[in-house]
């Protein structure tokens, strides 16, 4: 088994395909409406890993402010601890909110978290 996908949702469908389709390398599918559902959605997809599905719905307007029990972050893997600096640093003069700066973490990882436009959490990992 693996992952096909994962989906998020958003009031900001555009700004959110530019996020991944300009700073992670996404290629964006055709946008799907169903305007009987009031449902918009991309597939933005990433060579052979899962892809992430940007939805909108006009009967869903609004997040939760606060850490809460579910998914907490996506993790992309972009090779070295110089490519985490490197991502990071161009992120940061994009003006995208850098959350951690580059660090070892307690379970051995190189990575820095950023937030997309909607506030999920995308860490840079090197592997």
């Amino acid at each position: 088994m693996q992952i096909t996908h994962i989906a998020l949702w958003t009031q900001n469908l555009e700004g959110m395909k530019y996020f991944y389709t300009q700073h992670f390398k996404g290629q964006a599918g055709s946008l799907y409406t169903n305007p009987k559902k009031g449902f918009e959605s991309y597939f933005i997809s990433f060579n052979d890993s899962p892809s992430i599905e940007l939805m909108r719905s006009t009967r869903i307007t609004k997040r939760s402010a606060r850490e809460m029990i579910g998914f907490a972050h996506i993790a992309f893997t972009v090779g070295s601890a110089e490519k985490v600096r490197t991502l990071t640093k161009k992120l940061k003069a994009a003006n995208v909110p850098v959350l951690s700066e580059p660090r070892f973490t307690g379970d051995g990882y190189f990575e820095s978290c950023v937030a997309d436009p909607d506030g999920n959490r995308i860490e840079l990992v090197a592997k």
